[in-house]
């Protein structure tokens, strides 16, 4: 079997979880039989494809499914990342969106809460909607040596660690907010997306926050770093539910969560949530993971179920069953 993946244009410009979602399946579906191909503008395609997986619902993104589906007729599936609530469902081109998923042969999402809440939020059956969780990439699952990341960057002490890109989605201010006072400085690892914001997070978090930059992905600093921090604190308005947080947990990390999203289908009762609008229950969230006596269950959960060598046999699944049901 062979995939076309294709995303929006810009978006590895500055890559977050949606990106390295896909390239971890690119990089591990091989392994469950099926061949990946990335589109290319300049040398389309579609000739060798046997399905064509596009990731997003961004703006105008429609317009690559409909000449999938309706000039190319080729099977299709979409990739939505999309988590809406009471709060946000109006911040979104609804009909939009609506229309682009219905475009789809399948469309595959991060849980089955997100399954749910898609399918009642734009009015599309429910069948439509496949979950396929997020996963962690094999290299992180055995320990790492806190010490590597200490050593490089000259680290004493505790610390609560926050990975991503720095945005006002991820929330860093609140979490700024939240350890002032404290006796734990904040370490940023990530690329800012938004600049004004970074500009903020750095200006209210002087004398707090130290911010690294990108970290090799693939590098051992960032699994020694997960393996290093007090607490890692993933505050974000939104997680569908976070690779980061993910690879923090495989590495036995302390985990302070944002409730909104579907993290608890992930982390269960091994993690302490919190609410990300309320700077309180941040800082409570962080106190209590910092003094919880915690084993080695959750890492074992996610390196037991989360892992993308064996989290890609539930996609090509789906693309075998959207392949036979469009032939049929």
């Amino acid at each position: 079997m062979r995939v076309l993946f294709n995303t929006y244009p810009w978006a590895f410009d500055c890559p977050g979880g949606g990106e390295m979602q896909l390239m971890n399946y690119a990089r591990h579906l091989p392994g469950a039989g099926v061949t990946v191909d990335l589109f290319n503008p300049w040398e389309p395609q579609f000739g060798q494809a046997d399905l064509v997986h596009f990731f997003s619902l961004i703006g105008g993104s429609g317009a690559f499914c409909r000449f999938v589906r309706d000039v190319k007729r080729i099977p299709l599936v979409i990739t939505s990342s999309l988590w809406v609530n009471e709060r946000n469902l109006h911040t979104y081109p609804v009909d939009e969106i609506r229309q682009q998923m219905a475009l789809a042969d399948a469309v595959v999402t991060n849980s089955e809460m997100e399954s749910d809440r898609l399918s009642s939020s734009f009015g599309l059956p429910r069948p439509l909607f496949r979950a396929v969780h997020n996963g962690v990439d094999p290299s992180f699952c055995p320990p790492a040596d806190p010490a590597l990341f200490r050593m490089r960057f000259g680290i004493e002490g505790g610390f609560v660690l926050n990975v991503g890109n720095i945005e006002p989605r991820k929330n860093q201010l609140a979490l700024v907010r939240a350890l002032r006072g404290q006796d734990l400085p904040l370490i940023l690892i990530g690329q800012p997306r938004d600049a004004a914001y970074f500009e903020a997070v750095m200006t209210e978090g002087e004398g707090l926050v130290r911010h690294l930059g990108r970290l090799d992905h693939d590098g051992p600093e960032l699994r020694s770093a997960y393996r290093a921090c007090t607490v890692f604190a993933l505050p974000s308005t939104l997680e569908t539910p976070g690779l980061a947080g993910l690879e923090a947990a495989a590495q036995g990390a302390r985990l302070a969560v944002t409730g909104e999203g579907s993290t608890r289908e992930y982390f269960g009762d091994h993690v302490t949530y919190l609410d990300p609008l309320d700077i309180g229950s941040i800082r409570r969230a962080v106190e209590t993971e910092r003094r919880a006596a915690r084993g080695g269950e959750l890492a074992g959960h996610i390196r037991e179920h989360f892992v993308w060598d064996r989290i890609v046999h539930d996609l090509a699944r789906i693309y075998r069953e959207v392949i036979q049901r469009k032939a049929g």
